[in-house]
């Protein structure tokens, strides 16, 4: 995920067959921006636990915490909100840094043929601790792979592959994913008039079901939720599986791609010899440019803007948003040079494996600790309605001062 170093020095101009990154790139200084990037999408996710929701349960007069809690849910089917930004954000940077890392390990005399297997380990390394986290506290084994490492893990070795290509190599497999994954949608049948929703897991009044031609792409009556009751059957599972509940699949890991190969010609561009206005420029532009087609798509009638099973219109909205405020990061950090605020933020984002483990693993160790040793209401100094904030603040605290001591004496996980 992340990488020792970024160097800032470009290759050189490549051609649409495989080439070599310039091993010349070995004055490494890392993009402060990408650490910077990483560790807000990371915080936003660890910061699940401030319990926004339950916040507007309990003031439920109070537009300001009506609308943290919104934005710190997902949309039920078609639209964004931030918290629906993470995931992508996460690909979208997994591809920035994926230039840097290939010619860092050049640099240092690694083969091609070595960073090969290291991808493909890396991968099948995703996708299990995805399954992992997915599983903890079932009774076995939840053979799922709809979680975020898991979709990157599925398709880092396609990624690593194209690293080795030029833009336009790149752009043009970009293109044939959305294209291709559009069409897959399309071909399959769309649910008729008496197709069970509600033993698919959707109620029969659920308002957000499309009609007409956007009904490919309704939820768990589409190609991406067939593939999955058949293919996560053929797991060992506590029941049968029928649907997910929230409509998510396998088979998003493919549009994913899309996603991470918009970051790797993101970070492609960054480490071109162009002037950094230049860069910013162009950054804005591409994030501009894909922000508004996948929108339009989606206004358009042509395949509806829906993060849950990652159509080709959100990859490119989401990708658009994602080049936005990766230009936004460059700009103040590593082009006017105001860093120290990110500070927090780059202590998370330098060890963004880490986090994301820590963030689905301790909650309730870090929860029970406080109880045991400053008693049961240690929370509820500012009156029980505040309790469920007040300990997601000492608990976020916690974790990012476990990651404070693991950056201080150079401890990253990665893979």
């Amino acid at each position: 995920m992340s990488t020792e170093t970024t160097p800032v020095e470009p290759e050189a101009p490549v051609a649409d067959s495989p080439t070599i990154p310039d091993p010349a790139v070995a004055a490494m200084a890392r993009l402060d921006s990408i650490d910077a990037y990483r560790g807000l999408v990371m915080f936003l996710m660890m910061a699940e636990v401030l319990r926004f929701g339950q916040m507007a349960r309990n003031f439920p007069e109070s537009e300001f915490w009506r609308f943290l809690a919104t934005q710190q849910d997902h949309v039920e089917w078609i639209g964004c909100v931030v918290h629906d930004m993470i995931q992508p954000s996460f690909s979208f940077l997994v591809g920035v840094a994926l230039p840097f890392s290939i010619a860092s390990r050049m640099a240092k005399g690694q083969s091609r043929g070595v960073m090969s297997a290291h991808a493909l380990w890396r991968a099948l390394v995703l996708v299990l601790l995805g399954v992992f986290l997915r599983s903890v506290g079932r009774s076995q084994t939840n053979w799922t792979f709809e979680d975020t490492l898991s979709q990157i893990g599925l398709g880092y070795p396609f990624l690593f592959l194209l690293g080795w290509y030029s833009r336009r190599v790149q752009g043009a497999a970009l293109a044939v994913i959305l294209a291709g994954y559009w069409l897959l949608f399309a071909a399959y049948p769309a649910p008729g008039t008496g197709f069970d929703y509600p033993a698919h897991g959707v109620p029969a009044d659920w308002p957000h079901l499309l009609g007409g031609f956007e009904a490919h792409w309704n939820k768990n009556s589409n190609p991406a939720w067939a593939f999955d009751a058949w293919f996560l059957n053929l797991f060992p599972r506590e029941k049968p599986f029928l649907y997910n509940g929230g409509g998510y699949a396998t088979l998003s890991f493919i549009p994913t791609l899309g996603t991470m190969i918009m970051g790797l010609l993101a970070g492609g561009l960054l480490k071109e010899r162009r002037t950094p206005w230049s860069k910013l420029g162009l950054l804005a532009a591409a994030g501009v440019a894909a922000t508004a087609v996948g929108w339009g798509l989606g206004a358009a009638g042509l395949v509806p803007v829906v993060k849950r099973i990652w159509t080709p219109s959100w990859t490119l909205y989401s990708g658009g948003i994602a080049f936005l405020t990766l230009a936004a990061f460059y700009l103040v950090m590593d082009m006017l040079g105001w860093k120290r605020w990110a500070f927090p933020l780059r202590v998370i984002g330098m060890n963004s494996i880490a986090a994301y483990c820590l963030a689905h693993l301790v909650e309730d160790f870090i929860v029970s600790a406080f109880r045991t040793h400053l008693g049961p209401d240690v929370f509820k100094g500012f009156g029980p309605e505040y309790e469920p904030f007040v300990q997601g603040v000492a608990t976020l605290s916690i974790l990012w001062l476990v990651l404070f001591w693991m950056y201080r004496r150079r401890l990253f996980l990665k893979v």
